[in-house]
Formats: structure tokens, sequence, C-alpha cells
């Protein structure tokens, strides 16, 4: 059975390989896909699937396709694929203060320039840090088994005189895989009134 993963592979690939795109063509139609959710990474995806899991909602039956594309700079490559000059989809996305720019100018390039995107202050896990408090993420990190890793990455001279929350944030980014599963956890710890506004903001809109 074809699913949403397909999708974005085909897509990926394309972008890739400069191809003509008739596989992500075909699979957008028959899943009926009609918004696409640019991200940066897999952490930030995980933690968009989350929240709309822990709101009762299966984005990909919905049409929506939540896509990590490596990095903000490929957001144009993207978004022309996808956008108004390619597939013809509906576009949106979340990034980080300083990744601002690149979404702007990509989405212009692409003729998509009045798509709204949601900008996180630092990144995605300090807003999820923030909207926790550091006590709450600490209790989290120990219920996930993590508690001897995060006290010796605390004896680490790089991270005297650090505030906790910025030595959080680096925590989470230094274990490949580590930020992909805190991006699920962080979420599944938010109470119901405490999620970020950017990623609260992005899922109400789709």
């Amino acid at each position: 059975m074809t699913d949403m993963g397909a999708f974005r592979d085909a897509v990926t690939a394309w972008a890739a390989d400069g191809g003509d795109g008739d596989r992500a063509s075909e699979l957008a139609a028959r899943l009926a896909v009609r918004t696409v959710v640019l991200l940066e990474g897999l952490s930030d995806a995980a933690a968009v699937d989350a929240l709309a899991a822990r709101r009762g909602r299966d984005l990909a039956a919905e049409g929506v396709c939540v896509l990590s594309m490596g990095g903000a700079t490929n957001v144009g490559r993207f978004a022309g694929l996808l956008g108004p000059s390619g597939l013809g989809l509906d576009l949106t996305g979340l990034c980080d203060e300083a990744e601002r720019p690149y979404y702007a100018r990509g989405l212009e390039r692409a003729g998509a320039a009045q798509r709204e995107f949601f900008v996180c202050a630092a990144d995605l896990e300090d807003e999820l840090i923030r909207a926790l408090g550091v006590p709450r993420v600490e209790e989290l990190v120990r219920e996930e088994g993590d508690l001897r890793a995060w006290r010796t990455f605390l004896r680490q001279p790089a991270q005297r005189g650090r505030a906790p929350q910025q030595q959080l944030r680096r925590f989470l980014g230094t274990k490949k895989g580590r930020k992909i599963r805190y991006g699920h956890v962080l979420v599944e710890g938010l109470g119901p009134d405490r999620t970020p506004a950017p990623l609260d903001r992005l899922l109400t809109s789709l």
C-alpha cells in the first residue's frame, strides 16, 4: 500500500538528482497531497508528527506531507519543485530565526512568497525546553535513561558557566539520533496549554 513515506522519498530523490519528478507527481495525485510542511531536519518532523498524534490528527490522511529537507538552505530547491512552479501544492514550514531569510527568499523565488511559515526564536528544541522548564526536561532525560550521560556531559569544561537551558539544548545534539528521539519525548511531555507558539500555530494552520 502506498503511503506518504513513499512520496517523501520520491521528492527527496527528485531534489537530489534533478530528475523529471514523474514518480513524485504520480504519488501526489494518488495520495491527494495538498500541503507540504518544509522542515530543516528530522527532529523537527518528529515534533510535528508527535503533536499531531497528541491532537488526534492523521496528517497523511489529511493530505499533509511533513518533509525534512536536510537543511534550511535547501528550501528554495524544494519549494521550486513542490510549489506553484512545480507540483502546485500549498507550502508552509517551521524554521529558526537565523533561517528566516532562506525561507523568505526560497518561497519568493518559487512564486510562493504569500505562503505563511512559522519562526522559532532560536530553534525548536529551545522553544520546547523553555515551554517545559529545565526541571521537567531533566525529569524526562532521567525517564529516558539518559541521566548518566547527562551528568557526564555536565562535567565537560565547555559546559561550565553555561545556562542550564543552553546545556540541555547542546546535550540533545551530542549523540546521533538523540534530537530526533527527544523531538517526540519533549512534545509528549508538554502540558495541554504549553505548546510553543510557532509549533502550535503551524499545526493549527494545516
